[in-house]
C-alpha cells in the first residue's frame, strides 16, 4: 500500500460516531480584543504582513502551542493567524497569550472530544467585521459541516479580508466537492480587493483554484506539513510578492499537533490615508 492510500486508511479510521454541526449560519461566535490597546488603530501602515497557519489538533496543547508562536523564527511577532481544530477557551488563551484580537466560530461538536471544533483568526489589528461562512457537501462517514471564518481587518489605512479554513478530508469528500469549498471562499473574496486565505486545505492540488484567479501562493512548494502531505497553505490576493521566497514550515513544535505551521509574509501596497 502506497503513503496516500495509508494516509487515507488512517484518517479513516478516526471517523466514528456522527458530527454535531450547529445548524446557524450566525454562529455560535466568540470574539474579543485582547490588545494592550483595545480599540486603537495605528497611524502607519505597515510595510510587510506576516502570516500565519496552525492546525492544533484540538486544542489540546495550548500552552505548548503559546510557546511555539511566541518563540519560532518565522512565527513569532504574525500579524495575523490562522488557527483550525480549536475550541472557544483555547482560542481565548491564545489571543490573551499573545495580545491580539481575535474571532472564533465553531461548526460543531467533534464526537471525538465532545467539544467545539473550528476556525479562528487572531490579529494584531483592529478585526471591524466578521462572518461564519458556511462551505458545502456534508462529509460521507460522520456527516460533518466545513466552514470559514471570515474576518475584515483595518491595518493601518488598509481593510484587508482574511478567511480561516478547513476544507474536508480525502474521507469526507472527494476533489471536486473540495474544489467547490475552495469556490465559496473565492466568491466571497471577491468582493474584496486585499484578501488573506490560510488554512487546512486537506489537499495541496486545490490550491490551483487560487492561482488561477490571480493569487499569490508562496507555500506551494513547501515540505510536508503533515507526515505525507503539503496540505497547509497561505494565498495573497492584492499584495505584492517579497524579492525572494518568505515562507516556511516549522518542525519544532513540541507534539502539539498532527500538522507543523505554515508561515508567509507579503508586501503590502501603500494605499490612500482615509
Amino acid at each position: 500500500m502506497n503513503r496516500s492510500a495509508i494516509a487515507v486508511a488512517l484518517l479513516g479510521l478516526t471517523a466514528c460516531g456522527a458530527f454535531s454541526n450547529y445548524q446557524s449560519s450566525v454562529g455560535p461566535r466568540y470574539a474579543g480584543d485582547l490588545r494592550s490597546s483595545p480599540g486603537a488603530v495605528p497611524s502607519a501602515t505597515p510595510a510587510a504582513l506576516r502570516v500565519v497557519t496552525y492546525n492544533l489538533q484540538y486544542a489540546r496543547h495550548i500552552d505548548r502551542a503559546i510557546h511555539v508562536l511566541k518563540s519560532r523564527t518565522g512565527l513569532r511577532g504574525a500579524d495575523i493567524i490562522a488557527l483550525q481544530e480549536m475550541d472557544a477557551p483555547g482560542t481565548q488563551r491564545v489571543a490573551e497569550a499573545l495580545g491580539m484580537a481575535y474571532v472564533y466560530y465553531p461548526v460543531g461538536i467533534h464526537p471525538k472530544t465532545g467539544r467545539d471544533l473550528g476556525n479562528a483568526i487572531l490579529s494584531r489589528w483592529p478585526i471591524v467585521e466578521d462572518e461564519k461562512l458556511v462551505l458545502p457537501h456534508l462529509g460521507r462517514m460522520r456527516h460533518a459541516r466545513r466552514i470559514a471564518t471570515a474576518a475584515t481587518i483595518l491595518i493601518g489605512d488598509a481593510a484587508v479580508r482574511v478567511y480561516s479554513v478547513h476544507l474536508g478530508t480525502p474521507t469526507d469528500i472527494g476533489p471536486g466537492k473540495r474544489r467547490d469549498q475552495v469556490r465559496t471562499v473565492m466568491a466571497d473574496a471577491a468582493r474584496y480587493p486585499r484578501v488573506v486565505v490560510a488554512g487546512d486545505l486537506n489537499s495541496r492540488g486545490v490550491g490551483k483554484e487560487f492561482s488561477a484567479v490571480g493569487f499569490l501562493w508562496p507555500t506551494e512548494h513547501n515540505p510536508f506539513t503533515t507526515a505525507f502531505f503539503n496540505w497547509d497553505h497561505i494565498f495573497f490576493k492584492g499584495f505584492a510578492s517579497p524579492d525572494s521566497a518568505r515562507t516556511g514550515v516549522v518542525r519544532d513544535t513540541l507534539r502539539t499537533s498532527d500538522h507543523d505551521p505554515v508561515w508567509a509574509v507579503a508586501l503590502l501596497p501603500t494605499v490612500p490615508a482615509r
